[in-house]
């Protein structure tokens, strides 16, 4: 791949956060040469309304716990100072005003690229950046397949220039927070110093 995009956006819950997203952070650095990545944790996931996260402070203490000693990596809290559900369109315009002779890489993991379409604007917004889908496909466009007539063409290239694969992490939020509700020991799945925060915090634990 070949970008000139000097900062990465990687939005999400990131609840909690884990060694599977530093993995794709550090990937996308290193393929485009970014000089900066930003952590934008969600306030709400319009995608997601049915489930409650952590609180925003513990999530951004827990990602600030992970990127430590990476210097390029830096947590952006705006989405949680914004009311209502998080649309990544509103954070991408708010950085260009920020930064208008800067380019913006959005890196998005393949699982999310079935609902991409749905996104707030997401013509607008794929003008706006440079998208990097994070994958582990050996067969990449099979992950563009229903997407044809719902975006396009160029949207489409865009989205299959973007393509950068990831040796796998097996790692999900979602069972590493059925695993913290059990009170198992996560090891590498969690950066160091995460899991014993949120055992702190008392996050994650299961409610009787």
């Amino acid at each position: 791949m070949s970008f000139s995009a000097r900062w990465g956006l990687f939005g999400g819950s990131f609840d909690p956060v884990h060694a599977g997203h530093l993995h794709a952070a550090r990937a996308a650095r290193e393929a485009l040469g970014l000089e900066r990545v930003l952590f934008v944790p969600a306030r709400q996931s319009p995608h997601k309304l049915d489930r409650d996260l952590a609180a925003g402070d513990a999530r951004v203490e827990l990602l600030e716990l992970a990127i430590a000693g990476e210097p390029d990596f830096v947590v952006d809290s705006r989405e949680l100072r914004r009311a209502g559900p998080s649309f990544t369109l509103d954070t991408v315009r708010e950085l260009v005003a920020e930064r208008p002779r800067g380019e913006l890489a959005l890196i998005v993991g393949s699982d999310n690229l079935r609902g991409l379409p749905d996104w707030r604007g997401v013509h607008d917004l794929l003008e706006l950046v440079r998208p990097v889908v994070v994958h582990r496909s050996e067969h990449p466009e099979e992950l563009l397949v229903g997407l044809e007539g719902r975006l396009k063409a160029r949207e489409l290239a865009a989205l299959r220039d973007g393509f950068l694969r990831l040796p796998p992490v097996d790692c999900s939020s979602t069972e590493l927070r059925e695993k913290l509700a059990r009170g198992e020991a996560l090891g590498a799945a969690l950066p160091p110093g995460v899991e014993a925060r949120i055992r702190e915090l008392g996050l994650y634990r299961e409610v009787d």
